[in-house]
């Protein structure tokens, strides 16, 4: 969705015209439409831009079509999160989640340097971070009281997860009642995610998507 060069003279408007042509068809492509929800579109470049924040966040992408289930789960949530007037998450929310992934740098030089490969502005980081805020929040509070965790799978996490993790860093592991409530908590984003890929695979059956990737990226 975006472009290029003043002209100079008209040797040099001559010289550009190919180049401005190739432009403006890079851009077409860009803009091109790769699958239709309902009455919604998703763009190539929403596809682009989704793949940019995973780079970042993760240091690698899915693949464009792998992407693109995700934008459309993502039309899933967005929906039902407006339809239940879901709060927008709140700058200091945003902020949290901003340093949360800083700091999973190893300085603020390294983060801005990976920021500046995946091709994303500042202002494309905040706005995606507060978009998965967003329909991270209207899932909690659709699936979370419907989420049980009993003693017993605590103890069997502290087991199974902590202390082996703990061993193979050559670290003392917290004690369970210590760690209780990190694996409580665990536990229960766990349930929410598996409730709500349920749901979300109930949910695109009842859905009119036509998919349009292939034609579009070659």
């Amino acid at each position: 969705m975006r472009c290029a060069a003043p002209i100079l003279n008209l040797c040099l408007l001559i010289c550009a015209l190919p180049l401005a042509s190739s432009l403006l068809r890079a851009q077409e492509v860009v803009d091109r439409m790769v699958a239709r929800v309902e009455n919604d579109v998703i763009l190539l470049s929403d596809v682009r831009l989704l793949a940019r924040y995973q780079l970042l966040v993760d240091g690698k992408s899915e693949s464009d079509a792998e992407i693109l289930e995700r934008l459309i789960d993502q039309w899933i949530v967005r929906n039902e999160a407006d339809a239940a007037r879901t709060p927008q998450p709140s700058d200091a929310e945003i902020a949290r989640a901003l340093q949360r992934l800083q700091r999973s740098f190893a300085s603020k030089e390294d983060y801005d340097a990976r920021r500046k490969l995946a091709g994303l502005s500042e202002a494309d980081v905040r706005r995606l971070a507060a978009n998965q805020i967003y329909l991270n929040n209207y899932l909690d509070s659709r699936f979370r009281t419907s989420v049980k965790v009993d003693e017993q799978a605590i103890q069997d996490f502290y087991q199974n997860s902590i202390l082996p993790r703990a061993k193979a860093r050559g670290q003392n592991p917290p004690s369970l009642d210590a760690a209780h409530d990190y694996i409580e908590e665990a536990l229960v984003q766990r349930g929410i995610n598996d409730q709500a890929d349920r749901w979300l695979q109930e949910s695109h059956s009842r859905l009119h998507v036509t998919k349009l990737l292939e034609e579009s990226s070659s």
